[in-house]
């Protein structure tokens, strides 16, 4: 049984950090695409970072983009999200995802994690 779990979600100040952390169990980790998606109180959920099965790769929005870092330990079966320059409009339950293929969208992911609440106050 496949299970993504993330920890790492709490409240910050605009213009702070947070390390997200999303532990994975059950699927041969190194074999998997891992992103990380956000969805905020009425709203979609979104992509927000992608990384590839050996980490080489990096995908992100241009809503991120240089102020998130998506990586990942093959050997703790572990994708992190490093989340700097925090703003109100971040806040969102943060989820990470996995899947075979390279992929930016809600649907195109096979797994899920629960997620986890990130706030961030002004």
């Amino acid at each position: 049984q496949v299970q993504l779990v993330e920890s790492g979600g709490g409240l910050v100040q605009a213009g702070g950090s947070l390390r997200l952390s999303c532990a994975a169990s059950g699927l041969t980790f190194s074999s998997y695409y891992m992103g990380w998606f956000r969805q905020a109180p009425g709203k979609e959920r979104e992509f927000v970072a992608g990384i590839s099965w050996s980490g080489g790769r990096t995908y992100y929005p241009d809503s991120v983009k240089g102020r998130f870092t998506i990586s990942r330990d093959n050997a703790k079966n572990t994708v992190y999200l490093q989340m700097n320059s925090l703003k109100p409009e971040d806040t969102a339950v943060y989820y990470c995802a996995a899947c075979f293929r390279v992929v930016t969208t809600v649907d195109g992911m096979d797994y899920w994690g629960k997620g986890t609440l990130v706030t961030v106050s002004s």
